[in-house]
């Protein structure tokens, strides 16, 4: 029992020291500064400081969550409504937006703090489909397709 909770001291240590050194729980501390475009009671839209267009923005929840199925429903609504206010804005810049979320550091999160990319997108930007982001595609039988399928439904 002994060695279970000091294994969990050290999870609790890891986390807290996550949260510490998150750059994304600065920005709600206020220890960094940024541009903030609007705040709600759990989530926050600011602009991105290494924007990869003209009104890249970041909406984050403020608690610190790694993953969005950490997140509480209400927070995950309170993101994701804010994420729809902010969108109509940034739109409004190049008339459409990459909405994204790495969920996860396999997926390539690289601050591990839920955050949502809102990227004005044009012709001319030189990104592509999300497609473009793999160098292959998955060839899966039917019954592999089913089931996937039936482990997500």
């Amino acid at each position: 029992m002994g060695n279970n909770c000091k294994s969990i001291e050290i999870n609790i240590l890891d986390v807290e020291r996550n949260i510490m050194n998150c750059i994304f729980c600065k920005i709600i501390s206020g220890d960094i500064k940024t541009k903030i475009i609007q705040e709600t009671l759990h989530s926050i839209a600011f602009l991105d400081a290494f924007p990869l267009t003209r009104g890249h923005t970041l909406v984050i929840p403020k608690k610190h969550h790694q993953k969005i199925q950490d997140m509480s429903m209400e927070e995950n609504s309170d993101l994701f409504s804010l994420v729809h206010q902010i969108l109509q804005k940034v739109d409004k810049l190049t008339g459409s937006t990459l909405v994204a979320s790495h969920n996860g550091r396999d997926a390539g999160q690289e601050i591990p703090h839920v955050h949502i990319h809102l990227v004005p997108r044009s012709k001319t930007d030189s990104a592509g489909p999300i497609h473009s982001m793999f160098t292959s595609t998955l060839k899966l039988s039917d019954s592999e397709t089913d089931e996937i399928y039936n482990k997500l439904k």
